[in-house]
């Protein structure tokens, strides 16, 4: 897969607390620059990132529920609207874990709807299960609510919690979820084989900060 191929499958994503807005315009130029899928920021960084890509192909994607998840259905709504008034093209939200945990699978599938229902037709909805705290099962079930709820990807992770994607799971993930939902592999994704080979198990997206280091075919330590 050639470079600007690859840049395609990336979420250029920069999502940590201390992320200035000097960080957010480097990450929206490189995306212009290397022409990546998105850029993932967080919510308050929504309507700059929007100014800064205005007329270009680059979607603004932010984050809903984040990290926890635990955030009640009606904030994850209202946080959705805002984002997508603010620019937002793509949501990715954090599901209920404990509530998965606990087997409450119709709060689960409620919560997640909840979010799809304000996005339906105005932004993609991406759904982070969290799989490293996840047993296989239990990452089968998340999928399953997700593409019940209508969501349009599922996601392995927040980046923020004890692991991020592996193939492995990816690979669970898309033979839950069949051909026509996007799967996202996010954390840990730092060079162009950790990429192709999450991509040859079956993602369809990626979330890096070090997108510039796998489109570039740097050497950096892999996670496989």
């Amino acid at each position: 897969m050639n470079k600007n191929e690859l840049s395609k499958f990336i979420d250029h994503t920069v999502l940590k607390a201390e992320t200035s807005e000097k960080a957010v315009e480097k990450v929206c130029k490189e995306a212009l620059e290397y022409k990546f899928a998105s850029v993932c920021i967080n919510p308050c960084n929504v309507k700059l990132a929007s100014k800064l890509l205005e007329g270009s192909e680059v979607k603004v994607c932010t984050v809903i529920g984040f990290p926890l998840g635990a955030n009640t259905s009606k904030v994850k709504a209202f946080e959705t609207e805002d984002a997508i008034l603010n620019g937002a093209h793509e949501v990715d939200m954090v599901i209920n874990i404990g509530k998965l945990k606990d087997k409450d699978y119709d709060y689960v599938r409620e919560d997640i709807k909840a979010v799809v229902n304000v996005a339906k037709g105005k932004a993609l909805t991406k759904v982070i299960i969290e799989t490293c705290l996840l047993t296989d099962e239990e990452k089968v079930k998340a999928c399953e609510l997700a593409k019940e709820a209508g969501a349009d990807f599922v996601k392995t992770s927040t980046g923020f919690s004890t692991g991020g994607a592996t193939p492995a799971d990816i690979k669970i993930m898309r033979e839950t979820v069949g051909p026509d939902m996007g799967v996202k592999a996010s954390g840990g994704v730092r060079n162009i084989d950790d990429a192709e080979a999450v991509i040859k198990n079956g993602a369809t997206r990626i979330g890096a900060s070090s997108s510039i280091d796998i489109v570039e075919g740097r050497t950096s330590k892999s996670n496989y």
